[in-house]
């Protein structure tokens, strides 16, 4: 015994990985947060929305990828605060979320409240507003991720995707393909398969990384928004 240390433990070789090896080490996500769906090899990809920094994310997409966004970030813990001018298609999800609690809440266009964000209560603010979305009167924080839905390409869409820290992008037409191809710098390969993308599918893109996921809904998802759809 050592005087106030406690036994000596058992000694063992050191585990040492060549610096030439490091790139093969990975595990199947890459981040703590919400699981968006599944890679091209079926790895799961993560969504890390619980940040201490601003996180702003557009997503060109359909409204049923938001809604299971909406749900897997309550089912994280974080609140979800809906900005939205089609509050009728969001109160069934608001209702069933949370198992009684109120961990989403909708709100009218321009009229969504300080939300309070912190670690522990972060925040995953959604706005819904149409196809020219307002300037939002609750921005991207510490703890308050803001996630911006576009139904189609707009002529917000470029100002919105050049402050984006992530995009998503679904299936569009081919005349889109190439404007989304321009202002995210995506290879010829990526912009000719964005018009043929299946339900369900988003090309998400940061400025160094482009990743395919499929996403398909848990069956109390599906039973709740129905299956994965690109049109609403």
């Amino acid at each position: 015994m050592r005087g106030g240390f406690g036994l000596v433990g058992p000694r063992r070789e050191r585990h040492v990985v060549p610096a030439t090896d490091l790139d093969a080490l990975a595990v199947p996500v890459g981040d703590d947060g919400v699981v968006i769906g599944v890679d091209a090899e079926g790895r799961p990809a993560v969504l890390g929305i619980n940040r201490p920094t601003p996180y702003e994310v557009t997503l060109i997409g359909g409204l049923w990828t938001a809604q299971v966004l909406a749900l897997r970030a309550a089912a994280t813990g974080a609140r979800v605060a809906v900005e939205t001018g089609r509050g009728q298609v969001w109160s069934g999800l608001a209702q069933a979320a949370g198992g009684g609690q109120q961990c989403v809440t909708l709100h009218e266009v321009g009229r969504i409240p300080p939300q309070g964000a912190s670690a522990g209560s972060p925040v995953l603010v959604i706005r819904d507003c149409g196809m020219r979305p307002p300037r939002g009167r609750v921005v991207a924080g510490p703890w308050q991720s803001v996630l911006t839905l576009l139904p189609y390409l707009s002529p917000t869409a470029p100002r919105l995707l050049q402050q984006a820290s992530l995009v998503g992008v679904q299936r569009v037409s081919p005349d889109e393909a190439e404007q989304i191809g321009r202002l995210m710098r995506l290879s010829r390969q990526a912009v000719a398969s964005l018009p043929t993308l299946g339900d369900g599918v988003t090309l998400w893109c940061t400025p160094r990384d482009r990743q395919f996921v499929m996403t398909q809904g848990t069956e109390a998802e599906t039973g709740l928004l129905g299956a994965a759809r690109r049109i609403d």
